[in-house]
């Protein structure tokens, strides 16, 4: 497919997508659309190891195109930035985000939603929504998980804008370097992922999202099956515990 406001591209088991639409990368719907396409793309790669959002730009993005709220806009509109979210959420390889300027609005929902988030110290976050009379469902439904149900208010009530260092403190990222080391921090966190198997990062994320809000008991005996069944089925389980007991590097075969 080919992307007018994104590029999208794999190496070394990692999808790259990255916004392309600067200086703000504002959404559009035709661009959320491009963000969906590539994700679903991602979703269909099976040795993947871990998905990167990105951005060219002096933002990160700053949200989805105001005019996109108006009239017969609106449900189409959130059918295609809810269906980013949808996406991310059922891929099974880790998410990062690296967030090198604003992220506002829909901009701060789509990087926070990613697993592992990575900010520069110039960066900043915030959902400003309520001071133009309208809230955010996806900030509204994951920051609580992120952030607790009290700061997540203070923050969607308020439309405060953060710096990085306080996004750092309160949860909403997770990790904070000086711009000019943002690109290699990033590249050094996916180092990690592609480092391991494909096919057991992939369960160990399944394990974690399909146990939030089980029951105890309920989650662990379907943790246990997960274990049995699937992980001790995949040829890198056998091949990680053997290289182990050998005293050397495992070879995955992402199986």
């Amino acid at each position: 497919m080919e992307y007018r406001f994104i590029r999208c591209a794999e190496t070394e088991g990692v999808a790259r997508i990255v916004l392309a639409r600067p200086p703000l990368n504002i959404l559009t719907i035709e661009m959320m659309e491009e963000v969906a396409a590539a994700l679903a793309w991602a979703g269909t790669v099976p040795a993947l190891k871990a998905v990167l959002l990105a951005a060219e730009g002096k933002a990160f993005s700053a949200g989805v195109d105001v005019e996109d709220h108006r009239g017969e806009r609106v449900k189409p509109m959130l059918e295609s930035f809810h269906r980013i979210f949808r996406l991310i959420h059922d891929l099974d390889c880790p998410t990062v985000a690296a967030v090198q300027g604003a992220a506002l609005g829909g901009g701060a929902e789509l990087a926070t939603f990613c697993d592992l988030v990575i900010a520069s110290e110039a960066a900043t976050l915030g959902q400003p929504e309520i001071t133009v009379g309208v809230f955010a469902p996806i900030a509204a439904l994951c920051y609580p998980l992120r952030v607790g149900p009290h700061r997540a208010l203070q923050l969607l009530l308020s439309g405060r804008v953060v710096r990085a260092a306080e996004a750092r403190e309160i949860g909403l990222v997770d990790r904070v370097v000086p711009a000019e080391t943002l690109a290699d921090a990033v590249e050094g966190e996916l180092a990690r992922f592609v480092a391991q198997s494909a096919a057991v990062l992939r369960l160990t994320k399944r394990a974690v999202r399909e146990s939030l809000g089980q029951p105890f008991h309920q989650a662990l005996s379907q943790l246990e099956d997960m274990y049995h069944y699937e992980l001790m089925a995949t040829e890198d389980a056998a091949e990680g515990l053997r290289a182990f007991t050998e005293k050397r590097p495992p070879v995955w075969t992402d199986r």
